[in-house]
């Protein structure tokens, strides 16, 4: 009698000890998987029931939370929303998160690790727990002005501080408006989200982050940096015919609707009028000379092959792999198998501009606790040198020469001195030319750099070119940030 006792009360521990296990593993090991799990409507409860700090530019709330009566307690807003959208993102039950709102999610909800103390004083204060104010470096006026000046094109603008490598601007066309995504009614989120997927335009999609392009004859100014670190000065005769034979291949390069680089006869013009003019076939030239080694360094320095957190993740900017003679070439100028974010382009112009150094770029400036104290702070940080300050202060005189003179004279701001680069680059597909500019001004202290980029000419479409279409686009972005410089 007491063997099967004894057998029955092993068999019991063992199944207490299973259950206290299990119990366990799923309170303690497992909390994180299930808690993450889309399934679980109680995180969703808990989540929404949580006061969401708001994401701030300039002192005032583009994204807030408001209470509501249901059983999620507060509803997402987002004011300008398709302004703000490739920024902030959207905060959904159904599709959870993206943007701003996700990278920043756990200063938003308040469970960093951060807001420890925080949440140390509201729990012993009996307040409920609330999450920080993530404030923005972007300006409010210059960021519409990008987004307007934009308009139903598809494109994007980014707009730095060359010195700190704040952003000041991040606009992505078409848009959207992330409160569609916020809403508490399935149904409508889910009619909505498959609505912006369908649409062939891609709104959800950030280009000035996501996407690459061949940029076009705005790499020149990269090319342009190896040549000067090379030796070359803007006097340098360069060798520029109306077209290039490529080596070992039947391809040639030409200039913009075959015109000539040259007005004397001959096929010789100098580092600067090539960059003036934007002449292909000197630029080709030159990389096949410099040999793509020195240009894929120079570009490497530039941030080209880096993803960037700033916090969102950036794509990272292409280069080719190995290009023979003729490659480098076409490299040269901005097309094969070259491709920038207007990211990577803007932080080309902020180095030149900030006398060769360039800064990490970066979109949050501080978090704030909901008592307004300083939890985190952003630091500016150097990326890399890519030029020496003389390299830079010169091609910074070749670029006001584009914008006075050459293919960039539809950024000229009246009294202020504008450096910039025009680019039309083709797609490789039966579509128009992506047209480009990339600027700073004011030349001699530059307080903003932009870069611009409109797919397939835009509006215009096959006749859009960088000059024609994006430049006064960057115009209005910049007088935007002069403006607010000068008001501060």
């Amino acid at each position: 009698m007491n063997d099967p006792i004894r057998r029955l009360s092993v068999v019991a521990l063992v199944m207490i000890l299973a259950l206290m296990m299990s119990s366990s593993w799923i309170q303690v090991l497992g909390a994180s998987r299930l808690n993450e799990d889309p399934r679980n409507v109680r995180t969703l409860y808990r989540e929404y029931g949580t006061f969401r700090g708001p994401i701030v530019v300039e002192g005032e709330s583009v994204v807030s939370s408001v209470p509501v009566d249901d059983p999620f307690n507060f509803q997402r807003t987002y004011a300008l929303g398709p302004v703000y959208a490739p920024v902030t993102g959207y905060y959904s039950i159904v599709y959870g998160r993206s943007g701003i709102e996700r990278t920043e999610n756990t200063l938003l909800n308040g469970t960093s690790d951060s807001l420890f103390w925080t949440r140390m004083g509201n729990l012993f204060s009996g307040e409920q727990q609330a999450g920080a104010s993530v404030e923005l470096t972007l300006q409010a006026a210059v960021q519409q002005a990008a987004y307007d000046a934009l308009g139903d094109q598809r494109g994007a603008v980014v707009a730095l501080d060359p010195e700190t490598g704040a952003i000041l601007a991040m606009a992505s066309t078409p848009s959207y408006d992330p409160a569609v995504l916020a809403s508490h009614s399935t149904s409508s989120v889910n009619e909505a989200y498959a609505s912006l997927l369908a649409d062939p335009n891609d709104p959800l999609i950030n280009r000035s982050i996501a996407e690459t392009y061949p940029p076009g004859s705005t790499f020149k100014l990269v090319v342009t940096a190896a040549a000067l670190e090379a030796g070359y000065t803007p006097e340098t005769s360069v060798l520029a015919p109306d077209e290039l034979a490529l080596p070992n291949s039947s391809a040639t390069i030409k200039n913009y609707e075959s015109e000539s680089c040259t007005s004397d006869g001959t096929d010789r013009t100098t580092l600067a009028e090539a960059l003036r003019i934007s002449c292909n076939t000197a630029f080709a030239q030159i990389g096949m000379l410099l040999q793509w080694g020195v240009i894929e360094r120079k570009a490497e320095a530039f941030g080209f092959g880096t993803s960037f957190e700033i916090p969102l993740l950036t794509a990272a900017s292409q280069l080719p792999e190995d290009p023979d003679a003729a490659q480098t070439a076409q490299s040269s100028i901005g097309q094969f198998d070259v491709r920038a974010t207007p990211l990577q382009m803007a932080m080309v112009a902020a180095a030149i501009a900030n006398d060769g150094e360039l800064m990490y770029p970066y979109l949050v400036d501080q978090v704030r606790t909901s008592s307004f104290s300083v939890v985190e702070e952003a630091e500016p940080r150097v990326f890399s040198s890519p030029m020496t300050a003389a390299d830079a202060n010169t091609l910074t005189d070749m670029m006001v020469a584009v914008v006075d003179s050459g293919t960039g004279r539809n950024a000229r701001i009246d009294g202020v001195a504008v450096a910039g680069k025009t680019g039309t680059a083709e797609t490789g597909l039966d579509t128009p030319a992506h047209s480009w500019f990339v600027a700073f001004a004011p030349a001699d202290d530059p307080q903003v750099a932009v870069a611009v980029l409109v797919e397939n000419g835009g509006d215009v479409g096959s006749g859009g070119t960088g000059g024609r279409v994006a430049a006064p686009i960057a115009k209005a972005v910049m007088e935007a940030a002069l403006a607010q410089a000068g008001g501060q």
